[in-house]
């Protein structure tokens, strides 16, 4: 089973933003981290997960997810996605992601697990560590989709 851990940092929310995922396979463990200049905290819990799927090198493995982020965990564990996306995500934030986080969703078919965020879990602590790094750091990139629609956007 791959296990994948999230978290995601926005400064100001709108703001400096960043994401960290930790991905762990046996005894194999890879983290990834970015930063963006303006983003918002649940545009960086979602790219986290879109970020750790697709760092998956092979298929046919169990996935589960461990993120901190209601919004993430309930959106896809409840199925308000399936809802937003027959409705072309009408009046809905971030359907750029989402619409790539369906696309890793029918390939990997993960579980989502949600876990209290600053309780003390070792990976979860460790997520949100790389994600404000990220955030604070330097050469921040540019969240394209979310600066060209902010208006429109949560």
């Amino acid at each position: 089973m791959i296990r994948i851990y999230t978290d995601g940092a926005a400064q100001g929310n709108p703001g400096p933003g960043g994401y960290g995922t930790i991905l762990k396979f046996g005894a194999h463990e890879k983290e990834l981290a970015e930063g963006f200049r303006l983003t918002t905290n649940n545009r960086m819990e979602l790219l986290a997960v879109i970020r750790g799927l697709e760092a998956i090198k092979k298929d046919g493995h169990a996935v589960t997810i461990y993120s901190d982020s209601k919004y993430v965990v309930d959106s896809v564990e409840k199925g308000w996605i399936w809802n937003w996306e027959k409705k072309n995500f009408a009046k809905k934030a971030n359907p750029d992601l989402w619409k790539q986080y369906i696309l890793l969703h029918h390939k990997f078919k993960p579980k989502f697990v949600w876990i209290k965020g600053h309780a003390g879990h070792p990976e979860n602590e460790r997520c949100d560590q790389l994600a404000v790094a990220a955030a604070e750091g330097r050469g921040l990139l540019v969240d394209s989709w979310y600066e060209a629609n902010q208006n429109s956007n949560e």
